[in-house]
């Protein structure tokens, strides 16, 4: 259902769109999954299942194995055997087709990872085609390059493999990160035990089917679904060299501390509190679809999302008028639906924290706005929102909401842009909006950020290096710096 522009009431017309639904028959999901260990789906020693499900409808789509500590170690032993067995021995150039398969086959089965993210995600079915399939695939196209050629990475004559990475990820973008996090361990030799998100377990799943077509040997990687019991249990195993982890600055900590003198090399991407930098200067139409896309791309739920706007007070309330028109034209709705452009919150407490983020908005004096619409009766839904006359005081300013709720400050010269940008406990991601090429590279150089953006948003790319400062982790992953992650330098 497409949100009301506003000012419709005063005669302008409204266009709506027919409906175009992806079709689900490219998808035959199992009625049950079990845990994909050591080159095959074998059933739970601990016997705990869970369901999962479509977080737009509340339709229950599979039911999923909940691996025990029994498992976990069943896991890594076979990922240990992998790593002194056959990859742990292979060259380069061999891993190296490897990846370029796996990579070909999710470009093969891109319709239907689409389709499955879509349904198990609540993301809009263009977000997944157009963005989380195609950049899974090219990370492992990229890492593949890397895997022959690790001696010329500035890493030293001979880098070698780490061992078993136990690699734990979210549910924002479940099959990206499952590539994010494989791609490079396997191109460096390590082998992997992957932990998908308890709410999000069926793209992984899909890509365990896609290691065995693109016929990984076996124990190379190792799937294990289950809640933060498991992901605990394997970030704790002694037979874990390697702990990756994606997610909240809360589990990040605890993780932190569960590593904290043993023998694991860590690294943590962690929450985020973008400062998205408007200046006078700035293409304004191409800055308000930049806004539109840092904050409401995927729901909000990106960790280096642009939620805090700081716009150049002399323009602030052009920017706020031309936002809310733009946002008066989104749809919201069914997910599966190709001209939908919010779709459902991933789940009901994320739901929950959400409102409860927003309703403190309101009750510290910011004034809220979304545009009209309907939500849908089912399903978990929360309608894009603006917030304004925000200080840098309230909780919409200092904390992660993970959802589609905009802040908006403004600042009157660059200094005070700078610090109110650096006024957060976090430090993934910030973008510039100017026409002054001194002035973008001025700001990114101040900004404490691991990524800043110049007049765009949200772009990424395999080559390109990403992660943060402060509470927002350490370490990085994507490009050459991904390697080092792995590797025993």
């Amino acid at each position: 259902m497409a949100l009301e522009p506003e000012g419709t009431a005063s005669g302008a017309p409204v266009f709506d769109y027919a409906p175009a639904p992806e079709s689900r028959a490219v998808v035959r999901l199992q009625s049950s999954y079990g845990l994909y260990i050591g080159g095959a789906f074998v059933e739970s020693i601990d016997g705990e299942t869970f369901k999962t499900v479509s977080p737009s409808s509340e339709e229950v789509l599979a039911e999923v194995t909940a691996a025990g500590p029994r498992d976990v170690a069943a896991a890594v032993a076979a990922a240990r055997a992998a790593f002194e067995g056959p990859w742990g021995k292979m060259p380069g150039r061999e891993r190296a087709k490897y990846l370029y398969r796996i990579a070909r086959l999710i470009q093969e089965r891109s319709r239907e990872l689409a389709v499955v993210e879509t349904l198990d995600n609540g993301k809009p079915i263009r977000e997944s085609r157009d963005v989380d399939v195609p950049l899974a695939a090219a990370h492992f196209f990229y890492y593949a390059g890397w895997a022959d050629k690790l001696e010329h990475a500035g890493f030293g004559p001979s880098p070698r493999a780490l061992g078993v990475a136990g690699q734990v990820i979210p549910w924002n973008f479940p099959l990206l990160m499952a590539a994010w996090k494989l791609a490079p361990a396997l191109a460096t030799g390590n082998t992997c035990v992957l932990k998908p998100a308890e709410t999000t377990p069926l793209s992984a799943l899909v890509l365990a089917d896609i290691l065995q077509q693109a016929e990984l040997p076996d124990g190379v990687v190792n799937i294990l679904t289950g809640d933060g019991t498991t992901g605990a249990a394997l970030v704790s195993h002694d037979g874990v060299d390697k702990v990756a982890f994606t997610g909240s600055t809360d589990v990040g900590r605890r993780i932190a501390e569960a590593v904290a003198g043993t023998h694991k090399h860590l690294t943590l991407e962690l929450g985020g509190k973008a400062a998205n930098i408007v200046f006078a200067d700035a293409a304004l139409d191409q800055a308000v679809e930049g806004i539109v896309n840092g904050i409401f791309f995927n729901q909000g739920h990106v960790c280096c999302a642009g939620s805090r706007l700081l716009v150049e007070e002399s323009v602030a309330s052009t920017v706020v008028a031309m936002l809310k028109r733009r946002l008066g034209t989104l749809r919201l709705g069914d997910p599966m639906d190709k001209n939908t452009d919010i779709g459902a919150i991933n789940s009901a407490e994320q739901l929950d924290r959400i409102v409860a983020l927003a309703d403190a908005g309101v009750d510290e004096g910011a004034q809220r706005w979304s545009p009209p619409c309907t939500l849908p009766e089912k399903g978990w839904w929360f309608p894009p929102t603006v917030f304004t006359d925000v200080s840098p005081s309230h909780r919409i300013a200092r904390e992660e909401i993970f959802g589609p709720v905009l802040s908006v400050l403004t600042f009157r010269t660059p200094d005070e842009a700078v610090e109110k940008a650096n006024n957060t406990t976090y430090g993934l991601s910030a973008g510039v909006w100017t026409e002054k090429g001194s002035r973008i590279l001025a700001m990114a150089s101040r900004l404490r950020a691991g990524v800043v953006w110049a007049n765009t948003f949200n772009r990424f790319d395999p080559a390109s290096p990403f992660g943060g400062f402060k509470e927002s982790g350490f370490g990085r992953e994507g490009g050459r710096q991904g390697l080092g992650a792995y590797l025993d330098v």
